[in-house]
């Protein structure tokens, strides 16, 4: 992922946090998603990105919508 893509998608991502609160932790999500897939494994331990995946199964429901998030930006990114 280039560096422009990365700012852009990251911007896009903050506004729907901001405009859609009722999914804003799916946009959070989102967004350390794509941190990862900028990154690679130099973003977060290992456990933290493994966090983010089972979170998917939680019964939390903001940390699902989190995972959900983080899982489509990886996707999004071919990264998943």
């Amino acid at each position: 992922m280039d560096f422009e893509r990365f700012k852009k998608q990251m911007a896009a991502a903050e506004h729907m946090a901001k405009a859609d609160r009722e999914r804003e932790s799916y946009w959070r999500g989102y967004q350390r998603g794509i941190r990862r897939a900028y990154h690679g494994e130099k973003f977060g331990t290992p456990e933290e990105h493994e966090k983010f995946i089972d979170a998917v199964n939680s019964t939390d429901e903001k940390q699902k919508e989190a995972g959900r998030g983080y899982s489509d930006a990886l996707e999004d990114w071919g990264k998943k």
